[in-house]
């Protein structure tokens, strides 16, 4: 069958799909029938995966004296207040309104002079919305909380202004869902594209009086900012809506802090013609002169996933951005400016973590300043953000390995010590991990390996495959991550960074535009190897399974080599040329193939498992939301009728009311139970 006519078969059974979907969301969806006989194991494990306290945000003060981290208690998410030089539990102060303990605190920010902290609440009073966040306002001096907003709708990412007279936050007003394409898509109904369509705008709020002011348009979708310091302007980046399809192709733009201002664009990616054409931006940002601005700008797939390469651009535009970290071998993911000729940054180096201050004229580290962690650090907010104090060097921030509960920690870069003992005594219930390292055509790749618990090498285990989403990302060392389950239940876990990933510099995650699943597969087929000469894997029960890009790649390897006995696809992509006229977010598509669907069809179906179907042998699990926009699920339905027509053994669950990232736990559960139940059947233990 010609790929022409693959098309237009593909397209006829997503249509039958579509229409039974459709019908579907007419009314409540039929209760899903739970596995028969799950894993009994997989209970126990779960439940001691979530004896983790995790906490979600650290913010230190401008003096360095005080770090606010929150951390989920039994009554809700609570604010906690800790000392950096005498860290004594029993002296811990909790920040709340008015002694409310059943709601969410979340997120506190100091105010630059450290008078106020400034967080999110549900604790409001009962004209609120139930549920409704609220901005407010501890002061230190009196240690009360006042609440400063009385929004209706979803905010986040709030930022304080210079000179501490206002707050800044991203809002969509009335919002009936969260604005980035992860979440749930609506259903189906009325003008598509034209009816219900929220925007994304950049507000701020007085803190004197609690006003509020819509200060962007409503014909931009903004997805990140920052201040000017003179706190009269706002950097931003946005694009017309409809928003979670237009980040992809967001220019940066600059106007006064004021309703009703003209944005002005400063730097358009679309048209430039330069290094960053047609690439994305996130992470802007003033410099301290308020002269000029950086960014982060690469080859990103999606929002909020952020890395590239750091450039700098004048404040007023008019000019080609400059390259401030040309040819580094790892990806920044996050900044910050320390004056105007320094940054500090926090960069993707093949899986770990680097912070370092970095010297834009010399492009130099500053040696007394450098520290790789192998586990993820991170402080909230944008990825990889670290918070660091106004006034001197401490720094705040949340460590977690595969091997190290999350704790905060805080101090100067060399001398951080931990703040908080939230998981004294906790153990992994996995085995231990590594990071593992091969060349191959020409590429240095990495990856983590997670033994099997128990491990005993004079004995096989099998092994399971698990490759990222993206395919922008890493994987990287955090607790109960990189398939810990597996490893819990007797598994190798081998979880590749390979060509197309982070961690190694713009030419590797640029390294598999227009060859999405093959040299990307190539990388990992030879991390296979070398794992196999390593330690006891039993070749004959190696699996493969993904999620997002993770799940194209799993569904694509299944047509390219008969090597793993079993795979589980989840939120995959089968055929990217019907694929491109189904998803909510055909915008990222173009930089990774270079042209639309409709310009060259042939690039697409290159890498598309359907045009390859017939050799697919691989029993396969397949696992998706129904309202999912990022993957929609008509691929996997498409991918699993091939593969029921092609009599290969196959399964697809459909999870109702779930985008692309679950939040159901119940759906979380049967996942994690359908996932096992399908290797443990598919790739048995042999009897020896």
């Amino acid at each position: 069958m010609t790929f022409s006519a693959t098309f237009r078969a593909a397209a006829s059974i997503t249509l039958a799909f579509a229409c039974i979907a459709g019908q579907a969301q007419s009314g409540n969806p039929a209760p899903m029938t739970p596995l028969a006989h799950p894993d009994p194991r997989i209970a126990g494990i779960s439940a001691a995966m979530r004896k983790v306290k995790s906490p979600s945000w650290a913010a230190i003060s401008p003096d360095g004296a005080t770090v606010a981290w929150t951390a989920r208690a039994a009554e809700g998410t609570q604010i906690h207040l800790t000392s950096v030089a005498n860290p004594d539990p029993a002296k811990e102060k909790i920040v709340t309104p008015s002694g409310a303990t059943a709601c969410a605190n979340a997120e506190p920010i100091w105010s630059p002079d450290g008078v106020w902290l400034a967080y999110t609440s549900t604790c409001t009073s009962k004209e609120e919305k139930p549920g409704q966040e609220q901005i407010f306002l501890w002061n230190k001096a009196s240690g009360e909380s006042k609440q400063l907003t009385h929004l209706s709708g979803l905010f986040q990412d709030v930022a304080w202004s210079p000179d501490g007279k206002s707050l800044a936050f991203l809002f969509v007003e009335n919002a009936s869902r969260n604005a980035g394409a992860l979440a749930a898509m609506k259903p189906w109904s009325g003008v598509v594209g034209e009816d219900g369509v929220e925007i994304q705008r950049i507000a701020t709020v007085s803190v004197a009086d609690g006003k509020l002011t819509q200060v962007t348009p409503a014909t931009l979708h903004c997805y990140e900012f920052g201040w000017s310091p003179d706190s009269k302007s706002i950097v931003y980046t946005a694009a017309a809506p409809p928003g979670e399809n237009t980040w992809w192709i967001a220019q940066l733009y600059t106007q006064p802090a004021v309703a009703g201002a003209q944005p002005k664009s400063v730097f358009d990616p679309n048209t430039t013609p330069g290094p960053m054409h047609g690439l994305q931006l996130a992470v802007p940002r003033f410099s301290p002169d308020g002269k000029s601005i950086a960014f982060i700008g690469g080859l990103m797939s999606d929002q909020g996933s952020t890395g590239g390469d750091i450039y700098l651009i004048p404040a007023s535009g008019h000019a080609e951005p400059k390259n401030l970290t040309p040819n580094r071998p790892a990806t920044p993911v996050w900044f910050a400016w320390e004056d105007v000729h320094t940054l500090g940054i926090n960069e993707d180096v093949r899986g770990k973590n680097h912070l370092f201050l970095y010297n834009i004229d010399t492009k130099a580290e500053d040696p007394a300043f450098s520290q790789t962690f192998d586990q993820s650090v991170r402080s909230g907010g944008i990825k990889g953000a670290i918070s660091g104090a106004k006034n001197g060097p401490n720094l705040a921030l949340i460590e977690s390995g595969f091997n190290q509960a999350p704790e905060v920690f805080a101090g100067p870069l060399n001398g951080l010590k931990q703040l908080t003992h939230l998981n004294d005594g906790l153990k992994p219930t996995w085995g231990k991990s590594e990071s593992i390292e091969w060349e191959n055509e020409g590429f240095h790749v990495q990856g983590w390996l997670m033994y099997p618990v128990n491990y005993d090498a004079k004995k096989k285990y099998p092994m399971i495959v698990s490759v990222h989403g993206g395919p922008s990302a890493s994987i990287g060392s955090t607790w109960a991550g990189g398939g810990a389950l597996y490893s819990a239940l007797g598994y190798f876990v081998f979880s590749p960074n390979p060509r197309g990933s982070y961690g190694q510099g713009e030419r590797f995650t640029q390294a598999n535009i227009k060859d999405f699943g093959y040299g990307d597969l190539r990388d990992i087929l030879a991390g296979m190897d070398v794992i196999e000469k390593k330690v006891s894997v039993d070749k004959n029960r190696e699996g493969l399974t993904g999620w997002s890009y993770g799940g194209f790649m799993t569904m694509f390897a299944v047509t390219q080599t008969n090597r793993f006995k079993a795979a589980v696809a989840g939120a995959g992509i089968a055929n990217w040329q019907s694929y491109y006229g189904e998803n909510s977010i055909d915008q990222w598509m173009l930089p990774f193939f270079g042209k639309t669907v409709y310009d060259d069809p042939a690039v697409y179906a290159k890498s598309s498992a359907i045009s390859y179907i017939h050799n697919a042998k691989t029993p396969t699990l397949v696992l998706v939301g129904d309202r999912d926009g990022e993957c929609p699920a008509p691929q996997s339905f498409e991918f699993w009728h091939a593969l029921r027509a092609e009599g290969v053994k196959t399964q697809l669950v459909i999870y109702p009311n779930e985008g692309h990232g679950f939040v159901d736990p119940a759906h979380v559960q049967d996942r994690n139970e359908r996932i096992v139940d399908w290797f443990e059947r598919e790739m048995p233990k042999s009897r020896e």
